[in-house]
């Protein structure tokens, strides 16, 4: 996919898409337009304009306050009080016993200062396999200058967790929060699949809650809560273990050119996965693991794809 980057208004816009070109703030879901008529203003008056603006509002006022067309978008938020009251009322069993075993096994968070070694730890994690969730991971062996850059956005407004295993690297998670502090996202959460057994992603989520509350910070966003049709298993039931609920918030759509107009009307600016049945969108996601999990033992040569072994 096509991507541009362009500053309007003090603020970066992403552009992205050929046929439909959309556009919207450079880390949308973690930052948030206090005067959008402005910067649609702009927009439109750039010689080279895209066909659509996207923005949302911040859970500070789910309440739609503009006239633009709008749709339902959805956050994964935990409201949070207290790191106890979240450790005993708003999570499940499996959570919890998670979180014992990764103290167990000896796994240590800690709050850490962006710098080269940490991003030498991510990039290690990153390039641990090809493949992550049944999909190309597309930092796999990314140099490391790539990596440095996209670890060093919002540094203003991020916090670093990571989860230690000695002195190595095993998990970390980036929060980002807004210009207001009254929401913290988890831009990045990843660890080594070969420490999966000492639960890292679990304990990184119970240190990120424990630093919203100790930072005063009433809402913990992990992305959406459902994308598309999907409304259950995988990501999603970890979501809810952890004590995630679903927000939805405003989306608003602003079309910025006849083409814009059209494709928002036929509703084009939704990915094609999302507006398939959930049923043939898992069928899809399934034989899309499939064929990644063929293409990385061919790239091994341990290996060769066969078409039909997808269908088995």
């Amino acid at each position: 996919m096509k991507r541009d980057l362009i500053e309007v208004e003090g603020l970066e816009i992403r552009i992205t898409g050929r046929r439909l070109r959309t556009a919207q703030l450079e880390g949308d879901f973690y930052q948030f337009l206090k005067d959008p008529e402005s910067v649609i203003a702009a927009l439109r008056a750039t010689p080279d304009r895209p066909d659509l603006f996207t923005f949302m509002q911040s859970l500070a006022d789910v309440t739609p306050k503009y006239k633009y067309p709008m749709e339902w978008d959805n956050m994964a938020v935990i409201s949070v009080s207290t790191f106890d009251h979240w450790m005993n009322h708003q999570i499940s069993a499996k959570p919890r016993n998670q979180m014992r075993l990764a103290a167990k096994r000896g796994v240590e968070l800690r709050e850490v200062p962006f710098s080269e070694e940490l991003v030498r730890g991510i990039k290690r994690i990153y390039d641990e396999t090809p493949v992550r969730q049944g999909r190309m991971f597309p930092h796999y062996k990314e140099d490391f200058e790539s990596v440095y850059a996209a670890e060093a956005t919002f540094l203003d407004r991020a916090i670093f967790l990571g989860a230690y295993l000695g002195e190595e690297l095993i998990g970390f998670v980036k929060l980002v929060a807004d210009e207001d502090w009254n929401q913290v996202g988890m831009m990045n959460i990843l660890s080594l699949i070969s420490q999966r057994d000492k639960a890292p992603n679990n304990a990184l989520v119970a240190e990120a809650v424990r630093t919203c509350a100790n930072r005063g910070i009433p809402n913990l966003v992990y992305f959406r809560f459902a994308q598309g049709k999907r409304q259950r298993g995988g990501v999603i039931d970890f979501k809810l273990h952890c004590g995630f609920r679903r927000v939805d918030v405003p989306r608003y759509y602003v079309p910025l050119t006849p083409w814009g107009r059209a494709a928002l009307r036929l509703g084009l600016h939704h990915r094609l996965r999302d507006r398939l049945p959930e049923g043939l969108s898992e069928k899809l996601k399934e034989l899309q693991k499939r064929w990644h999990e063929q293409r990385t033992l061919e790239k091994a040569s341990i290996g060769k794809i066969n078409p039909w072994r997808l269908f088995d």
